[in-house]
């Protein structure tokens, strides 16, 4: 239960990331939740090594979004994705 309730959530996370990096039209479900799983965990890690332990579960959804928009970031500048 705990896979299926992670690539909701990634899919739900990477997919607001691109609305908010503007690449949601290159995107599509797979890449979504595969840039939510992997950018939440980049966010968190981020955010270990900034000292912020986010608790409660809006805070650890706006750090996810937040590392979800850092990958998209990351593969723009490597040419994955187009602005």
């Amino acid at each position: 239960m705990g896979f299926i309730t992670a690539l909701i959530i990634g899919g739900i996370v990477g997919w607001l990331a691109s609305m908010v990096m503007k690449t949601n039209a290159q995107m599509g479900m797979l890449a979504n939740i595969a840039v939510g799983i992997v950018g939440s965990m980049l966010g968190f890690w981020a955010a270990g090594l900034l000292g912020i332990a986010p608790s409660g579960g809006i805070l650890r959804f706006v750090v996810a979004i937040i590392g979800a928009s850092l990958l998209i970031f990351i593969l723009q500048k490597l040419g994955v994705f187009k602005k």
